[in-house]
């Protein structure tokens, strides 16, 4: 029949029209957000040791992050995301093994210049000099004692046909007992 589809449709819109509205008014009124949602990047960069396995991990290579050594330690001087690239896949945060990157729940991220796209997670200057710890200094009474050197033991040297099988490999079975 021809009326058949008209009325299933017709069925589908009264029971809908008589179920609980699930609209918000955006600005006022904000759903929940999901434990596990992919929002805003947060970087803690007391955490983070500038390694790169963030930006190695990202397909679309959104991130751009600048590192500076200064003595033994690697300090970030910049990181930026390119956002408006980003797929939100979340492997940079699976990457990082020191969970200094994580997505906040924040979804609002529109910008009204183009320029203002980027997130600058990180934009500061690489420490002058290391940090160093000092060491405690030792007490005015107190003598460093020299250490002890350890005597040699006398061995006796090794025959040259038995060096020979050792370095060809047919040493004897008794090795390593």
């Amino acid at each position: 029949m021809f009326g058949k589809g008209l009325i299933k449709g017709l069925q589908i819109t009264w029971k809908e029209f008589w179920a609980p509205k699930l609209t918000v008014q955006y600005p006022e009124e904000q759903h929940t957000v999901p434990e596990r949602f992919h929002g805003r990047f947060v970087l803690d960069v007391d955490k983070c040791i500038a390694c790169g396995l963030c930006a190695n991990a990202c397909p679309n290579k959104v991130i751009n992050m600048q590192k500076q050594k200064v003595g033994k330690k690697q300090y970030m001087t910049d990181y930026v995301m390119k956002i408006q690239y980003c797929l939100f896949c979340g492997l940079c945060v699976e990457a990082c093994n020191k969970d200094a990157l994580h997505f906040s729940k924040d979804f609002n991220m529109d910008q009204y210049f183009y320029s203002d796209i980027p997130l600058v997670l990180v934009k500061r200057e690489a420490p002058a000099e290391p940090l160093e710890e000092e060491k405690p200094a030792a007490k005015a009474g107190d003598k460093e004692k020299p250490k002890p050197k350890p005597k040699a033991k006398a061995e006796k040297p090794a025959e040259p046909a038995a060096q020979s099988e050792v370095a060809a490999g047919k040493a004897s079975d008794k090795e390593g007992q």
